[in-house]
């Protein structure tokens, strides 16, 4: 099966040895984001519902440069590091 890498610079860059997503065949496999911004890679500032916001940004950038949308997403999972806000 064919692998791409998929890249945009309206998306936070790599930071490890990783691609920002890989599509294989039809199917699309985005790394994970944390809240950067693109054009100068600092965290996003403001309250936990602005970085929320931003990191569903980079990963709407990066479907989007492989040919799809956040619509497209078939299964997700989101990491909290504040465990008192997770419901188990």
């Amino acid at each position: 099966m064919k692998r791409t890498i998929v890249k945009t610079n309206k998306a936070p860059q790599a930071i490890g040895p990783y691609s920002q997503a890989v599509k294989a065949g039809d199917t699309v496999y985005l790394a994970g984001q944390i809240p950067l911004i693109p054009e100068t890679m600092t965290l996003e500032s403001g309250d936990m519902r602005a970085q929320i916001r931003r990191v569903f940004e980079n990963l709407g950038a990066v479907a989007k440069a492989s040919g799809g949308s956040l619509q497209d997403v078939v299964s997700s999972t989101c990491i909290s590091p504040i465990w008192r806000i997770s419901p188990w």
